[in-house]
């Protein structure tokens, strides 16, 4: 059955102001007598136990939902940082409190509410100014730790290029993807730059990928977040994205080369669309039978090429006589790149 947060407010309310009127109708009826004595033990109580009832909502339910608001903004590690830091400050603050007691005159009484405000404040601003060092520390011990029991990332950080590519989307739609799909509000900056792009074919990219983040969020099975922390200082996007993800423990999404290494050396895992594309090519070895279709001319002369229903090129040596038709080929090596998987062959009827 759902709390009801109105109703309970609503009682604590009355209980609350319902005390205060006691309190203040016993101070009212002190010395007095009869009726008007009466009067003042029953009528505070009573008003201010209605005033509790109508007023609780609106005095404790709403501070309570702008901090839920202002709690949700803040990035969990800044608040378990935060908190950290804070308790830190006060356990100090405690245990110089019996020296600070014995000051002299006021100093003694207010010195240690001081001194827990200031070492609380100090406390959190020590602990928050370090997020990226306890970051980048997470980041590194603890996926490992995750991956040795068994566990898999919770959140996933999609950069520009992975949005745009809508293999990434179908990815999603598969399964294979768990966890929640983060998309930086820089991110969607940089797409509704490139979309209002006077070039085209940029315009038409960035398009793109809105529409795909659109589809996503409407029928991807996994949650899809906008996260709304940035880097003012940082270069590009791409330093923006590192920190992000090592500031959140998580892995990017991403299509983009020079990320990909650049992540890598910051020890950020990286996910990487067109890796995942080659790793699941159907496996060809020397000496397998295949047919293709020879549809242009290639680097050297006599060559023909050819694709794989999976995009995977085909160089037939000797092909260039069959250009626009089907031929039966014989698989003489496999040369994997850092472009992706080529295929050489021979002609059957040659051999």
């Amino acid at each position: 059955m759902a709390i009801n947060l109105s109703v309970i407010f609503r009682v604590v309310g009355a209980i609350f102001f319902g005390y205060v009127g006691l309190r203040m109708g016993a101070f009212l009826a002190e010395g007095d007598s009869g009726t008007t004595a009466v009067i003042f033990w029953a009528a505070p109580p009573v008003l201010f136990t209605i005033f509790g009832v109508i007023a609780g909502p609106f005095l404790f339910l709403e501070p309570l939902r702008r901090f839920q608001q202002w709690t949700s903004d803040i990035e969990p590690i800044q608040l378990v940082l935060g908190t950290g830091g804070l308790v830190a400050g006060l356990l100090v603050a405690a245990l110089l409190t019996p020296a600070l007691v014995s000051l002299p005159g006021i100093g003694g009484v207010l010195a240690p509410f001081v001194v827990s405000a200031i070492l609380g404040a100090l406390g959190v601003a020590a602990m928050i100014n370090r997020e990226e060092q306890f970051a980048d520390f997470l980041s590194r011990y603890l996926p490992l730790a995750s991956r040795r029991m068994g566990h898999v990332p919770h959140q996933i950080i999609l950069d520009t290029s992975a949005v745009i590519d809508g293999r990434m989307a179908d990815i999603v739609q598969t399964g294979f993807v768990m966890g929640t799909l983060v998309v930086p509000r820089f991110v969607l900056d940089e797409l509704r730059y490139i979309a209002d792009s006077p070039d085209a074919l940029r315009r038409n990219r960035g398009r793109r990928g809105l529409d795909i983040l659109g589809r996503l969020q409407k029928e991807a099975p996994v949650p899809v977040q906008v996260s709304e922390t940035d880097f003012e200082d940082a270069r590009d996007v791409d330093s923006k994205l590192i920190r992000l993800a090592k500031s959140m423990g998580c892995s990017i999404m991403t299509n983009d080369f020079n990320l990909n290494r650049v992540a890598e050396l910051e020890g950020v895992q990286v996910l990487n669309v067109n890796h995942l594309a080659n790793a699941v090519k159907a496996v060809v070895l020397p000496g397998e039978e295949m047919e293709v279709h020879i549809i242009q001319e290639g680097k050297e002369s006599g060559q023909g090429v050819g694709f794989l229903d999976d995009g995977t090129m085909i160089v037939v040596e000797g092909g260039r006589r069959y250009l626009n038709e089907q031929l039966e080929v014989i698989v003489t090596r496999v040369l994997q790149t850092v472009a992706g998987r080529m295929i050489f062959a021979a002609p059957k009827t040659a051999s």
